[in-house]
């Protein structure tokens, strides 16, 4: 009995972090196609190290990993990786940007092409805090940038989606930590009772 529940506890921390790695499908139900819009699909999604980015597309199309250099100037000539059997699988394997483009003529610069930036699975992501509107002061304000630096132009801040607990995405890097705990803590329990 012993045995069996060491096994099944060891089995379950193993497993855990797996159970939670999320599955992409870049462009959602439309796919990889030309009509896509990734930009904005892609800022609505978190990407962890584990997660994996399918693509789904017709003849026409391919998906190249290519530097963040030829993704912006869209050239495909120098793919690091590339693929075309309509329906491909990407792990997502290490943190940071990552860069995708369909290799078909003309097609990334109509707007095929995706940009990813992964996140580590053992750190926890950083919640944004919601801003929410005030009211204005009655008491004048000064600008505080000090004379001998240069002022920076207003641009706007990007901002990640998050949900209302502050975890970015549906299930947020801490989220996936605290199930896995539990997970493993319930079992344990189970076990010793």
């Amino acid at each position: 009995m012993a045995v069996s529940a060491v096994a099944t506890l060891l089995f379950l921390l193993v497993a855990s972090p797996v159970a939670f790695a999320a599955n992409h499908v870049v462009g959602g139900s439309g796919g990889w196609t030309q009509s896509g819009d990734y930009t904005t699909w892609a800022a609505a999604e978190t990407f962890t190290v584990g997660d994996t980015l399918v693509f789904n597309y017709g003849g026409s199309h391919g998906v190249d990993v290519i530097s963040k250099d030829d993704y912006e100037n869209c050239n495909t000539g120098n793919a690091i990786e590339s693929y075309s059997d309509g329906a491909t699988t990407i792990k997502l394997s290490k943190s940071g940007p990552m860069y995708f483009s369909c290799p078909t003529f003309g097609h990334c610069q109509s707007g095929m092409k995706l940009s990813v930036n992964v996140q580590d699975s053992s750190t926890p992501s950083t919640p944004s805090t919601p801003s929410t509107p005030s009211t204005p002061s009655t008491t004048p304000s000064t600008p505080s940038t000090p004379s001998d630096s240069p002022a920076t132009p207003n641009t706007p801040a990007k901002s990640t989606p998050t949900t209302p607990n502050g975890a970015t995405g549906v299930f947020g890097s801490m989220n996936k930590f605290v199930i896995g705990v539990s997970v493993v803590l319930g079992a344990l329990f189970v076990f010793m009772c």
